[in-house]
């Protein structure tokens, strides 16, 4: 996966992970600002028991993974990721604590919709929903977003 999501990179069409159109890693990055159902298999982190289907990986993992390689320059390749650039997390706008949050407790705080608080408000307005729950979680994790 990594290699693929690293083809735009290599051929200069892209400079990071985050910005690489047709990618999964970008519409995966992409889906935690707004909701969406796009049909990627899920990351289901490392489990012991009553394995769920799934990528034994986390979303975490597979942006430090994209980010440390794509930094890699190889002579056979024409681009790579400028070792310039922030690490992966902080272009993003997200802390140490906000991607734990999300990636450990996603599913506390959210229930119909996650993202941005923009992207939940048009969400609430879209469906009709008075309230829609993790609105305060969304503030605090997205909030650079």
């Amino acid at each position: 996966m990594a290699y693929v999501d690293l083809n735009p990179i290599r051929a200069k069409i892209a400079d990071t992970p985050e910005t690489s159109k047709h990618t999964s890693i970008q519409k995966r990055l992409e889906s935690r600002k707004q909701p969406t159902t796009h049909s990627l298999m899920p990351f289901v982190g490392n489990p012991r028991q009553d394995i769920p289907k799934g990528i034994a990986f986390s979303l975490e993992d597979d942006c430090e993974l994209v980010d440390i390689t794509g930094r890699i320059i190889r002579n056979d390749k024409a681009g790579h990721i400028d070792h310039q650039q922030q690490p992966i997390l902080q272009r993003l706008g997200l802390s140490d604590e906000q991607w734990l949050t999300l990636t450990t407790e996603f599913e506390k705080p959210f229930c119909y919709a996650a993202g941005a608080e923009m992207m939940m408000k048009q969400f609430k307005m879209h469906t009709g929903h008075q309230r829609i729950r993790g609105m305060g979680k969304s503030k605090k994790n997205f909030r650079c977003a």
